[in-house]
């Protein structure tokens, strides 16, 4: 039998298969990552991570001649197999992966360098869990339209480019919030053409210099999930952006997994967004790919 070691792992309820394949020498087809993935005949997630050393992945080989501490690359695939290029739940996960698994120490402060496909990140263990620098962010000029199910009127979304798109819509009320049948893919006007995850928020109330806000996220290649870690700080940027000068640099964003920290930083090379917030690890287990 063709078996794999795997272990399952979640941030706020956004979970993840993650299979260690240290030297590079695993292939599996979008078609099997869909069936790992799979609720009723997988193992059920919303994403697969490979881990692999980034000398013996393309991606992260490319990033190794810039930044030779990334040892580790986070070779991640959406529920549907696709490729992404970046995920912040996953890449808490990750890190709880890695030194739980004592492929890496970390004590607390200390910093963890890993490759994505939106390039290096890095990463801290705080009390929450961990914090990840998710990079600099950008605002994206085109106008887009939104349909979801339930929401009567379309709407119009802001994009925001944090390693990977999204849209976010502003709602009106929690009410309105919670009708969403998110089961049913939301149109954009025009499509994005690589796809984009879509956020819907309610803004909540900013208390004490934090500004705190509600969101719900239909993930490209996935659907609905509990929690979306690049989400969670578009959507904070996003209300950022709408409330205008004098709005916090600090948010707590509550999603149906739970409630996790986004704070805006300046660095030399531009604005930064971090994500902090709690991973765990689930169980180990084995899987027999042949009876995929």
């Amino acid at each position: 039998m063709n078996r794999i070691e795997f272990t399952k792992g979640h941030g706020t309820g956004n979970d993840f298969v993650l299979v260690l394949d240290a030297d590079g020498n695993l292939e599996l087809s979008a078609k099997q990552i869909a069936a790992i993935c799979d609720r009723h005949f997988g193992i059920g997630a919303d994403g697969f991570i490979r881990v692999v050393r980034s000398i013996n992945i393309a991606e992260g080989a490319a990033i190794l001649a810039a930044e030779p501490e990334a040892e580790w690359f986070m070779d991640y695939y959406n529920q549907d197999g696709s490729t992404a290029e970046m995920c912040g739940n996953g890449s808490r996960v990750f890190a709880r992966y890695l030194t739980e698994k004592s492929l890496v120490q970390l004590g607390e402060g200390a910093t963890l360098s890993i490759g994505t496909r939106a390039g290096v990140r890095d990463i801290q263990r705080n009390l929450a869990g961990f914090v990840v620098d998710m990079g600099r962010w950008r605002l994206e000029p085109d106008e887009v339209t939104v349909h979801a199910h339930n929401l009567a009127v379309a709407r119009p979304g802001q994009g925001i480019n944090v390693g990977n798109p999204h849209v976010v819509v502003a709602l009106e009320s929690k009410a309105e919030l919670d009708a969403l049948e998110l089961h049913l893919a939301p149109k954009l006007e025009p499509a994005a053409e690589s796809g984009a995850n879509v956020e819907f928020v309610v803004a909540d109330e900013v208390k004490n210099g934090v500004g705190y806000i509600s969101m719900r996220v239909f993930e490209r290649g996935v659907g609905e999930t509990l929690s979306c870690g690049t989400g969670i700080c578009a959507s904070a940027l996003a209300t950022r952006y709408w409330a205008g000068a004098g709005a916090p640099n600090t948010w707590q964003v509550t999603v149906p997994g739970g409630t996790l920290g986004v704070r805006m930083f300046p660095t030399e090379e531009g604005e930064h967004v971090g994500l902090s917030g709690p991973a765990a690890l689930s169980f180990d287990g084995q899987l027999d790919l042949d009876a995929l």
